[in-house]
């Protein structure tokens, strides 16, 4: 069985705090045109690189009814800079414009198959993926980068459109598994795209 989650699938299920105080389930973001998860962090580089353009493209979109939750599966114990409190705090500082929820037990990431940090989901509004992967090309260095695949895939699918390019690699930083060494990545874990291209861990 493939790790991360498939296209046509259907979004998993889950209940998280968020940075807002409250708690959100699936279901809560229901009744919009599309939904966009992504697995993010506070301390990797490849997310701190790339959450501006990250935040302009939640801005454009929100506007056309696309609601946009981002998710921590990050150990604190791999990385302090990632726990709830640092993740609060982030969100104070920068306000931005997404949910941010935090998933301590990693229970959600290997629902959906999180490979790195940031890796993307775009479901219709049946809920049913029809994006994954990356956001950009070079989230590390936004002055690099050549093509915006889900924001690609978020104006066809809005068009009425089959998405192009559904997948593409996640680049980032991969998720930090408790009590596994700060590169290990489950072995059923795979790139989306066979690609012979190293990807940073």
């Amino acid at each position: 069985m493939p790790f991360t989650l498939q296209l046509g699938e259907q979004a998993p299920n889950f209940s998280l705090p968020a940075t807002d105080g409250k708690t959100y389930a699936l279901q809560d973001f229901f009744g919009h045109r599309g939904l966009v998860i992504f697995f993010t962090c506070n301390h990797c580089p490849y997310v701190i690189g790339s959450d501006e353009v990250t935040r302009k493209t939640v801005e454009k979109y929100k506007k056309k009814d696309i609601v946009f939750v981002g998710i921590n599966s990050n150990s604190q114990k791999t990385y302090p800079e990632d726990s709830f409190a640092g993740m609060v705090e982030r969100m104070s500082i920068y306000k931005f414009p997404w949910t941010y929820l935090y998933d301590e037990s990693q229970e959600v990431a290997r629902k959906y198959g999180a490979l790195r940090t940031p890796h993307f989901y775009l479901f219709d509004q049946n809920h049913k993926l029809i994006y994954c992967g990356r956001g950009v090309d070079s989230p590390r260095d936004s002055s690099k980068i050549t093509v915006n695949d889900l924001e690609n895939a978020l104006e066809e699918y809005l068009a009425g459109k089959s998405i192009s390019t559904p997948l593409t690699n996640p680049i980032g930083c991969n998720v930090k598994w408790e009590g596994k060494d700060a590169h290990w990545m489950p072995p059923e874990a795979c790139d989306l795209v066979p690609t012979a291209r190293h990807q940073p861990s």
